[in-house]
């Protein structure tokens, strides 16, 4: 039996993979190109893979004494929104895997920790941790709509760049703003000057 027990396999899945048409003779080489839905929550909270988005999978599979190793690209969009602005972000990626998947009860399988490398059903080979890993690895935990983003005023929320160089906001103790409101005000108290200015008028 094997060390670990895993979840059923489907190979309906889009990210479950059948390896039957591949010979079990190390060496054995056959190309996996296809295009599949992104699974769920792919990606961090500021940006990830957008669920059902199109994932390009343009890898190769090859059979090794121990089980079968994948190898090659994953291709996709990215959706997000900036650390520092909130603006969206929209971008490519292209990230690469190497994977090696264990025949059950192989050598490999048996000595390795169920984390250290994928574990087949049969056939089949799930996809989908060694994607997650790939993609989740190369995403910044704070991204930028672009390196040199200045972000948002911290007074006014205003993005920096939509405001003048010398925008800037008074810090004027509270116990004093009713005065600066006051001076403000134009004084509605006639001078004597005006008052005889009337008078002769």
């Amino acid at each position: 039996m094997p060390k670990h027990t895993q979840k059923h396999l489907d190979p309906r899945q889009p990210l479950v993979v059948d390896t039957t048409k591949l010979p079990r003779q190390p060496g054995a080489t056959r190309a996996l190109k296809r295009v599949v839905p992104a699974p769920a929550d792919l990606g961090l909270e500021l940006i990830s893979v957008p669920t059902g988005s199109d994932l390009e999978l343009d890898l190769s599979m090859t059979s090794v004494s121990e089980g079968v190793y994948i190898s090659g690209d994953v291709r996709g969009s990215l959706s997000g929104e900036c650390g520092r602005c909130l603006n969206e972000i929209s971008e490519p990626f292209d990230v690469h895997i190497a994977e090696l998947f264990a025949y059950a009860d192989s050598t490999t399988e048996e000595t390795t920790d169920e984390d250290e490398v994928g574990r087949m059903q049969g056939d089949l080979l799930d996809l989908e941790p060694a994607v997650r890993d790939a993609v989740v690895l190369t995403l910044p935990p704070n991204p930028v709509c672009r390196t040199d983003c200045p972000g948002l005023c911290p007074e006014c929320g205003v993005h920096l760049d939509d405001l003048p160089a010398d925008h800037s906001h008074d810090d004027v103790d509270s116990r004093w703003a009713a005065l600066r409101n006051l001076s403000a005000e134009p004084s509605k108290v006639a001078s004597p000057q005006s008052k005889k200015h009337r008078i002769e008028e």
